[in-house]
């Protein structure tokens, strides 16, 4: 959301438009086993219709606690990551279907970072963290701790196996843009607050940011969400239905949502994952359950 953020203000101060290719803004990045950034937009990046292949099934190819602590201090560059995403084939044509790919928000910062001549970092720092006064928001980057005080997260990587700390965050795919940031329930949801009441984006802006595509439904979305640039809408049960997105890694589950007329919003978490995958279904549908509640309420 927070990338995504910046992309649509560049696009205010026409320094982008989302019809700009891939091809166009990172030339030769995007090529290889069928993929061709000639055809995928900045529009298909934001909103997960570019078809390319999700870099962190290669960073992380073997679910296990000795996978986790061989490869989790392993720092990839960009570059590099988008290049192992290329070496497969892309699963659909650009703009003809939708699969979340984490490689379209690594491209994203990449883009920030090409037109603006900074990183990406700081780009959200300062358009959105300073703003908003995010003040426990922030990019640890390869810092070995985070800021404290904080959650520990805990991972069982096999149904029977015993719960392993990985509070740490995984290096391979904790550093870019698509998911290196650490912050607060409060933070998220002064964020979403700050977006959707416009002090973010100016209202064309946010109404392409608003502007959704069918998803197919899985364990992580329910029936009727659609994907926008940079966040989802889901319905509610009580009608109507919110703004929001999701996050998970080793040991963490986080769904942040707001209501789309901007008065009401939540963020929940939980700080374990089973290994049972029967178990991590029904703790993803407490999630869903608990964000539908808690916006449902009476006021």
């Amino acid at each position: 959301m927070f990338v995504a953020t910046v992309v649509l203000q560049l696009v205010e101060e026409k320094r982008l438009t989302l019809d700009r290719t891939v091809e166009e803004l990172l030339p030769g990045v995007v090529t290889g086993a069928g993929n061709d950034g000639r055809a995928i937009t900045l529009r298909d990046l934001l909103r997960h219709t570019s078809g390319l292949y999700d870099y962190t099934a290669d960073v992380f190819p073997e679910h296990s606690a000795a996978a986790y602590y061989a490869r989790r201090w392993h720092v990839y560059r960009p570059a590099q990551l988008v290049a192992m995403a290329v070496r497969h084939e892309p699963a659909f044509p650009p703009g003809t279907d939708w699969e979340y790919s984490n490689t379209n928000y690594v491209l994203a910062g990449m883009v920030v970072e090409k037109v603006t001549g900074r990183s990406w970092e700081q780009e959200v720092r300062d358009r959105v963290l300073r703003p908003l006064g995010l003040r426990h928001t922030d990019v640890p980057g390869t810092r070995p701790f985070l800021p404290q005080p904080h959650a520990a997260n805990h991972q069982q990587f096999t149904p029977d196996g015993p719960m392993v700390d990985t509070t740490i965050p995984y290096r391979p795919f904790d550093l870019g843009a698509d998911g290196a940031m650490t912050g607060t329930a409060r933070d998220l949801n002064r964020f979403l607050t700050g977006l959707v009441r416009g002090r973010l984006l100016e209202p064309a802006a946010f109404a392409a940011m608003r502007t959704t595509v069918p998803m197919p439904r899985d364990r992580d979305h329910p029936a009727g969400t659609r994907s926008g640039l940079g966040l989802f809408f889901t319905p509610l049960s009580c009608g109507g239905g919110y703004l929001g997105h999701g996050g998970s890694g080793f040991g963490y589950l986080v769904r942040a949502a707001i209501t789309t007329d901007g008065r009401r919003s939540v963020t929940v978490s939980t700080h374990s994952r089973p290994g049972d995958p029967r178990t991590a279904d029904r703790q993803e549908d407490i999630l869903r359950r608990l964000v539908d509640r808690a916006l449902c309420r009476p006021a």
